[in-house]
């Protein structure tokens, strides 16, 4: 990882003075612009991350793990189960919904129907993202999960599914709750998994606006609309926690997905995010990024060794699951494809794998990769790491294992290592 860039040289620095975004910065004097941040309260929950979608790489952080209020980003979670619902014909983008009292009760944003009025999936959904619109948001909570209660718990589920170990909610808005936290890894990973998880509907991020009942709503996230190439995501902001965003943008067929959490202003925070997608992109473009977090899968067609036993238990981590094994479908046992350089290594090293279990995105497994191949001690050949997708009855998943091991002694002495933190199980290659 690189080191993590000043915010201050980032947002106040020569290079946002002569900002293309913001081109009155110029006359702003950089030392003024400095005491505002350092005299907010946000500053010192001030934390960020960039990440490389196809590598998965950190490309820029600055306390990535730090917890603070999610804010309005919650909805991103609501988001993603409510198409994962579309997904299993659980819901329809027709389908009306009722709009309970609680709901009609929330705090502004709102879009502000009254109890017993209806709402369209398809309507919703633009609202929430638009708007963010809180009402909505326990509208779609009630109709998925019976109660805004039940559906946070689902959310927290699903957060520890897709890798995100320091998030809890405990509402689907992101009003003021003090339970409720994230940190920028965290949201970062779920913007990369509704982008990798849902394509058929991140468009939806993409709405600069929305009309209803003859009303245009602008989307809140005006960085959209300066920033080449940003397409989404979300924007959140409660006293507690500044100002936050998660931002995708592509430039050359790259994307990145970058987070930024307590901001003192939503113009500081969209100058100092425009800066980060700059400084990452310029770093990809003269070749200065970071080697993969975990590499992909090769995409040869051979196969060089299949898991031969049952998915393992998720493996654990602090704050939760990162793969919840009563979300993961029944999968047929898939051909493994070893990463790296020379996809026939682990035919040659061993006939024997480490795996770690299924997961629901492709980030999520490679989290759990990174975090395993930490503990690979010494003297067991030199695995490789797998990442297979599979689907089974439309639900789609990715199996982690480790493989190349030189006997299975080695790879039961690497099982052990990992146990300590994460759940494996020792397989053997065919």
């Amino acid at each position: 990882m690189y080191p993590s860039m000043s915010i201050l040289s980032l947002v106040f620095g020569r290079k946002m003075a002569g900002s293309r975004l913001f081109p009155g910065a110029a006359t702003t004097s950089a030392a003024c612009l400095t005491a505002l941040l350092l005299s907010s309260p946000a500053e010192a929950r001030y934390s960020s991350i960039v990440v490389d979608v196809q590598t998965g790489a950190v490309l820029e952080a600055d306390n990535p793990d730090a917890r603070n209020y999610p804010a309005s980003l919650t909805k991103m979670m609501t988001l993603y189960l409510t198409f994962e619902a579309l997904d299993r014909k659980r819901l329809t983008l027709d389908q009306e919904m009722t709009v309970s009292q609680h709901a009609a009760n929330q705090a502004p944003s709102k879009l502000g129907l009254r109890p017993g009025e209806t709402i369209r999936v398809e309507d919703a959904i633009l609202s929430v993202v638009t708007k963010s619109a809180n009402d909505i948001a326990v509208v779609l909570a009630e109709t998925l999960g019976g109660s805004e209660a039940a559906f946070a718990i689902e959310m927290t589920k699903k957060a520890h599914a897709l890798g995100m170990a320091h998030t809890n909610f405990h509402n689907a808005s992101g009003l003021p709750d003090d339970l409720q936290t994230s940190t920028p890894r965290d949201m970062a990973t779920l913007g990369q998994a509704l982008i990798e998880d849902w394509p058929q509907y991140y468009h939806y991020f993409s709405r600069t606006s929305f009309t209803y009942n003859g009303e245009t709503i602008a989307n809140h996230n005006h960085l959209m609309s300066r920033y080449p190439g940003m397409d989404g995501i979300k924007t959140g902001f409660i006293n507690k926690s500044g100002f936050n965003l998660v931002a995708s943008a592509v430039r050359n067929n790259h994307r990145l997905v970058a987070a930024v959490f307590g901001g003192p202003t939503h113009q500081a925070r969209d100058a100092h995010m425009a800066a980060l997608l700059d400084a990452a992109f310029q770093r990809i473009a003269e070749g200065k990024a970071p080697p993969p977090a975990v590499a992909r899968t090769n995409t040869a067609p051979e196969a060089v060794a299949e898991a031969a036993s049952a998915t393992a238990d998720p493996p654990k981590t602090e704050g939760g699951a990162l793969g919840d094994q009563d979300d993961q479908p029944e999968l047929p046992v898939p051909a493994v494809k070893t990463l790296g350089h020379n996809r026939h290594a682990a035919t040659r090293q061993g006939r024997w794998a480490v795996q770690l279990g299924a997961f629901p995105t492709q980030a999520a497994g490679r989290h759990a990769l990174d975090q395993a191949s930490r503990h690979i001690p010494s003297g067991v050949g030199h695995p490789t790491t797998a990442l297979h997708a599979t689907r089974s009855h439309r639900h789609k998943a990715f199996r982690a294992l480790l493989v190349g091991f030189t006997s299975e002694q080695a790879a039961h002495l690497t099982c052990g290592r990992i146990k300590k933190a994460h759940a494996c199980s020792v397989v053997r290659e065919h």
